[in-house]
C-alpha cells in the first residue's frame, strides 16, 4: 500500500529512466529551495524525494537509487521524474536510443555477472 500512496497510484514516468539511467541534483535550485522553505515554512516536500535529491547529490545510477533507498525501482522511477518535471534533479542519456540494447554495455555487465 504505501509505494502506492507515494505514487498516487501512477506508474508510468515522462522521462527515459533506464537501470542504468545517471541522475543527479541540481545543487543550485536544491539550496534556493532549502531558502524558500525556510523563510515560509510552509512548503511541503515527501521524505522520500528530499532523500532522493540528497543521495543524488553525487551522480547515481536509477538502480543505486532504488537500492540505497530500498524502495521498488517503479516508484522510484515515478519519483524521479516528477522530481525531474520540477527541475530538481538532471536526467543524463544512457549513450543509445530507445531502439536496441548497447551491445557494449550487455558485454560489460555479462563480464561482472561472470566474476562474481
Amino acid at each position: 500500500m504505501r509505494p502506492y500512496s507515494l505514487t498516487g497510484g501512477r506508474t508510468r514516468f515522462g522521462h527515459v529512466l533506464l537501470v542504468e539511467t545517471f541522475v543527479a541534483s541540481n545543487a543550485a535550485i536544491e539550496a534556493a529551495d532549502e531558502r524558500l522553505e525556510l523563510t515560509k515554512g510552509t512548503a511541503r516536500v515527501m521524505p522520500e524525494m528530499r532523500a532522493i535529491v540528497e543521495i543524488c547529490r553525487r551522480m547515481r545510477t536509477v538502480a543505486e537509487i532504488a537500492a540505497l533507498l530500498k524502495m521498488p525501482l517503479g516508484v522510484v522511477r515515478v519519483l524521479l521524474s516528477d522530481l525531474a518535471d520540477q527541475g530538481k534533479i538532471r536526467v543524463y542519456g544512457t549513450g543509445h536510443g530507445p531502439g536496441q540494447p548497447d551491445r557494449a554495455l550487455l558485454e560489460r555487465v555479462l563480464s561482472g555477472l561472470r566474476r562474481l
